[in-house]
């Protein structure tokens, strides 16, 4: 198999350049539309240390975290503020992180900056914690369920489109950047790795996706024995869309049952 196209998303996605520039445009308009609810903070003294606070009217219940993707190589917080919608509408907070990049940094390093981000966001908005992520994002929301890792006021993880096992990726050109070894593929996938005592997990990804990505998914909610959802006829790009509505199921499974 070829992994590289294995792990190819927009070469399958019609438009896929598209996509960014909107994302970008919407994040902007969404932003300016929140005025002072929309909070630029930092976790670290690093570059990429920072995040940003979006508070919903009256008091929050907690927050959400969502951490972009971008295969550990590309992107920032900035891009992504009006999938927070979805989550601001019933009165939940949500913190958008970003984090150091490889090569500069390997995921080890991005794992424990993610547990530090989680700190200052709890410190900013008390109540139950929710991570959620998408794809390498995914992978680093799982992560902060791992019973490896203790990330305080986290109650519930939502990855979507998780890079759960990390073994196929040292199979492709991604590789010179990300540098993956065996001690970090063993330590650093959620798949090998136990879900934290009492924390609740529920798997998302898009029914159109790479087969690669629906078997990383299964795999996750199979290890974790927890519910796993398809969305039907959902790609990698546009499976994140479902966040902006608050009336969604992916919403729901974010913030469901809690607060």
């Amino acid at each position: 198999m070829d992994m590289d196209l294995a792990y190819a998303n927009g070469a399958f996605i019609a438009g896929a350049e598209d996509y960014p520039p909107r994302w970008t445009a919407k994040a902007a308009t969404f932003r300016a539309g929140l005025g002072a609810r929309a909070q630029a903070l930092t976790y670290g003294s690093g570059a990429r240390q920072r995040f940003d606070l979006f508070i919903p009217e009256g008091e929050a219940k907690g927050c959400v975290t969502f951490i972009h993707g971008g295969y550990w190589m590309a992107f920032d917080h900035s891009i992504w503020s009006h999938l927070a919608a979805g989550v601001l509408a019933r009165g939940w907070a949500c913190a958008m992180p970003s984090y150091t990049l490889a090569p500069e940094a390997r995921l080890t390093a991005m794992t424990a900056e993610m547990v530090q981000a989680l700190a200052a966001i709890s410190a900013h908005v008390p109540g139950p914690q929710v991570v959620t992520g998408h794809s390498a994002g995914g992978h680093l929301a799982a992560r902060m369920g791992c019973a490896d890792l203790a990330v305080p006021d986290v109650v519930r993880v939502v990855p979507i489109s998780p890079l759960a096992e990390l073994e196929p990726l040292r199979h492709t050109d991604m590789q010179a950047t990300l540098r993956l070894d065996d001690a970090e593929i063993a330590a650093q996938s959620p798949a090998r790795l136990d879900l934290r005592r009492n924390m609740q997990a529920h798997v998302w990804v898009g029914g159109q996706e790479r087969p690669s990505f629906l078997w990383q998914a299964r795999l996750l909610s199979e290890h974790w024995g927890c519910d796993w959802t398809v969305a039907a006829g959902r790609h990698h790009f546009d499976v994140i869309d479902a966040l902006e509505d608050p009336a969604s199921p992916l919403v729901e499974a974010l913030v469901g049952g809690l607060g």
